[in-house]
């Protein structure tokens, strides 16, 4: 057996716990997906989904693994995620935020900025957070006239929309 740790495929978090629903080990979920019911063991197998329905401020998820609501209590924080892999493949000009997360951030005229930190969307469309060498960071729309170019090495921000 080799002592080298084989890598593991990123995970991409779907959705968190907020809380248990009822007593019968039910959960109340935050969903950050388009479809979560599309995927059935999360977390490297340690949950597997049984049901799914809307509830009043997300969804509602029953799991195998969970049986009463001290269990379910007990998840409330826990983030629910899948390998990167088991993600539908993306269109032209999408993206998934964790592939921009980590991608160096160079400026149209070729200067270095930083590395992408964060996504973020506060409603009017995603917004990322990149954070420059000295630990300052500064946001830009993603969108075409500010983030021309990206791929899986780099990211390309406008020189005009670049902070300082």
């Amino acid at each position: 057996m080799s002592d080298k740790a084989v890598p593991t495929e990123p995970e991409v978090v779907l959705a968190a716990v907020i809380g248990a629903h009822g007593v019968t080990g039910e959960v109340r979920l935050k969903v950050f997906a388009d479809d979560l019911g599309a995927h059935r063991s999360f977390n490297r197998g340690a949950l597997t989904l049984k049901a799914l329905r809307d509830g009043p401020s997300g969804a509602i998820a029953r799991f195998a693994e969970v049986g009463d609501r001290n269990r379910a209590e007990a998840l409330r924080g826990t983030e629910l995620s899948v390998p990167r892999s088991a993600l539908p493949p993306l269109g032209e000009g999408e993206y998934y935020h964790c592939d921009l997360i980590g991608l160096a951030a160079v400026s149209s005229d070729g200067d270095a900025l930083g590395r992408v930190v964060a996504v973020e969307n506060f409603g009017a469309g995603d917004v990322i957070e990149i954070e420059r060498a000295n630990g300052k960071r500064f946001m830009v729309p993603m969108r075409a006239e500010a983030v021309p170019e990206w791929n899986g090495e780099r990211l390309v921000v406008a020189a005009s929309f670049v902070d300082g």
